[in-house]
This record gives C-alpha cells, sequence and structure tokens, in this order.
C-alpha cells in the first residue's frame, strides 16, 4: 500500500459529497477547500494539484473509489437474485403423484425421449416441455438459435446443422426463431431485472425493407441490461416517448441519470415524460459529458456494434415488428456472457441468474410451462 492509499483510507464519509452518480466533492484534509472528483469511463478525475499537475491518481480518487466499492458491496446484499432453473421431472403428468419410474426410451425418427410410469395410476407419459411435437432434438434447435444470434446467416446454420446429422433448411431455422422468441420474450416480461440508477439511449440505422430507419435503444450502464428498444423512420424527429415508457415498465424504475448525444428528440421525451422543476425525484439528463472531450458513452456503442454485426449478415430486415430485433436482445441480456461485466451476462448482473448448461432450453421450459 502507497502514501497516497495510506492517506486515501483516513479520508471519512463525512468528507465526501455526492452529487450524483458521477460527481462528487472531497475536503481537502489540510483545508477547508473542497476538490471535485469526477467520474469518467475510464477513471476519476480530480481537480486538485496531484491530478491536475502531476497527472496522478490521487487520494481523493482512491477515497472515492473505496466509498463506492462499500456501497456496491452492501447493495449486492440487499439484492434479491431471481433464479431461473431447469425444469426437472418429478411427479406424474396424469395425478401428480411423485411416485413415478424411468420406463425405456420412445423413439421417433429423428431422436429419443425418455418415457416414465406412474406407480399410482399405471400410466405411461413423456415430458418434452416446450418442444412437444418438434421433430428436431432441443439441442439441435437452440445451438441453430445460438449459431444465428452468434453472427451465422440462416443459410450458414443450416449448412452447419448437417455436419451434427440435422437435415433442415434455413426456413426452418426462421421458425424456430420466430416461434420460440415470442414465447421466451412474453415470458421474460414479467421478470424485473435489478439495473442501476445510470442509463444510456442512442441509435442506430437499420434498413428495413430496403429502408433506412433507426432502432432506439435503452441501456443500463453498470450491469449493460438492454432495457428497451424502438423501430423509427426518422432520426432526430421521431418521438420515443414510447421507449421511455417501455423502459419504465421493463426497470420498475426510472433512472437518475440518463446519458444521450445530442439528439433533440431525446431531449422532448425527458422533458415529458421525466423532467418536472417541482419533482425531487426528476431524472438528470446529461447530453453529453464534455470533459477532456470524453462523451462516456463506450458502452452503449458497444451494444451499437453486437448489433452492427448482425445486421451486416442479414442484410437487412423484413419488417418492423420482427422477431429477430427481440431474439438479439434476449441474446444480450441473457445468453451471451460479456468480459466487461466479469463474464456473467446482463441478466447475471442483474440479479437474474439462468441456471443450466443451455440457458436458451431453461428459459423456453420455463416459458412453456408458466
Amino acid at each position: 500500500m502507497n502514501f497516497r492509499e495510506q492517506r486515501a483510507q483516513l479520508i471519512t464519509d463525512d468528507q465526501i459529497q455526492r452529487i450524483d452518480n458521477y460527481t462528487f466533492k472531497v475536503k481537502s484534509q489540510n483545508s477547508d477547500k473542497w476538490y471535485d472528483v469526477i467520474s469518467t469511463e475510464s477513471s476519476f478525475v480530480c481537480s486538485c494539484p496531484d491530478s491536475t499537475f502531476r497527472k496522478t491518481i490521487c487520494k481523493h480518487s482512491i477515497a472515492i473509489e473505496i466509498s463506492l466499492e462499500i456501497r456496491k458491496k452492501v447493495e449486492e446484499t440487499k439484492q434479491q437474485q431471481i433464479t431461473i432453473n431447469p425444469i426437472d421431472v418429478n411427479g406424474c403428468k396424469f395425478c401428480e403423484s411423485n411416485n413415478i419410474i424411468k420406463k425405456g426410451l420412445r423413439k421417433n425418427k429423428n431422436y429419443s425421449i425418455q418415457t416414465f410410469q406412474c406407480k399410482d395410476c399405471k400410466r405411461k407419459f413423456s415430458i418434452n416441455i416446450g418442444f412437444e411435437k418438434m421433430r428436431a432434438t432441443p439441442q439441435a434447435i437452440t445451438a441453430s438459435m445460438n449459431l444465428y444470434f452468434n453472427g451465422e446467416s440462416l443459410r450458414h446454420v443450416a449448412d452447419s446443422m448437417k455436419l451434427f446429422g440435422v437435415e433442415i433448411t434455413h426456413q426452418t431455422v426462421h421458425n424456430w426463431i420466430k416461434k420460440y422468441i415470442g414465447l421466451m420474450d412474453n415470458y421474460l416480461e414479467s421478470i424485473t431485472p435489478q439495473v442501476s440508477d445510470k442509463w444510456y439511449c442512442d441509435e442506430i440505422y437499420l434498413k428495413i425493407k430496403g429502408d433506412r430507419k433507426y432502432l432506439y435503444a435503452m441501456l443500463d450502464d453498470d450491469s449493460r441490461f438492454w432495457i428497451a428498444s424502438q423501430v423509427a423512420n426518422t432520426k432526430y424527429t421521431q418521438d420515443v416517448r414510447p421507449m421511455f415508457k417501455k423502459s419504465v415498465e421493463v426497470a420498475g424504475k426510472k433512472p437518475k441519470v440518463l446519458l444521450s448525444d445530442g439528439a433533440r428528440n431525446f431531449q422532448q421525451a425527458h422533458k415529458k415524460e421525466w423532467y418536472s422543476r417541482y419533482n425531487k425525484d426528476t431524472v438528470q439528463h446529461i447530453r453529453h459529458i464534455h470533459f477532456k472531450n470524453d462523451r462516456n458513452t463506450n458502452k452503449m456503442e458497444r451494444l451499437n456494434g453486437e448489433i452492427r454485426d448482425r445486421e451486416k449478415v442479414m442484410r437487412g430486415l423484413k419488417k418492423d415488428n420482427s422477431p429477430i430485433i427481440t431474439g438479439m436482445q434476449i441474446y444480450h441480456n441473457y445468453i451471451r456472457s460479456h468480459m466487461g461485466i466479469d463474464g456473467m451476462t446482463p441478466s447475471e448482473k442483474a440479479g437474474v441468474k439462468v441456471e443450466g448448461s443451455n440457458k436458451w432450453i431453461t428459459i423456453i421450459q420455463n416459458a412453456s410451462k408458466n
């Protein structure tokens, strides 16, 4: 531990003032002066001589880091984890008795499925929750969906599945996506992620039916959870209030700070939905953080990069309400792990953990059961 770290630990909570989620004031230990500490994307910047002239990490910035770490640990202990577990067979589907035994396999043209017998009602049954009457196995269906949202085209997915003995067409893969994305979306809408108080919003252009349109998105800062989205015809004049309202429905709250670029429709939506000069809970809108030319929206740009990579392979969408957009959102939030949050999924960071080696199957099973 160096000298600055030792001095930072001597700074008490009453010497730190929290202005908002990214601005702090720290009292000098040698005088009555207060220094401004601003949180940027990569580090803290302080107005003290150490940071301003020597370009070092000062004790005031270290004290803020220590304070935030303590606050984070307290919030984690308060956070209630929601766990989505795989569905286990533990009872008869007819009489709900737990007195069941395995009774061989039921074979069809493509795969075999475990059958059970109830010792009480003597009836045989099989359970394939979410994949009833499907010719392909749950593993083949979810593997195809994972390949697609990982960047492959529909035709490349169909060709890849042939290597595993699964003969399907690109239209079959699209039908699976359409069926199961809608099912999962209806189920996941009932779960509230525990997001932070700082959100980003931005837009990216897409081709839909050959026309240039825009996909607006709302992203949580801490967990990188993709909260809501909206497809629009224009960039600066489109009313994006529906996305703002949807974000509050999904998160169950408003943020304290909203970061966006200079688009005037974001400012108008914020003013009409989240701002009131007489309300203490009003949302602060930062149109940009102009601190050494740092706009501080790298996390949002990373999401835009994911969407762009997927859109390039598709070469455009067929319709505005395509299940592909919802599928990208589910894949980003619940399936894909992110190195920026220590290999977790955004949903796990937001208090919603999906168990099982195949998260697709876990979500589909629970969505079908509920």
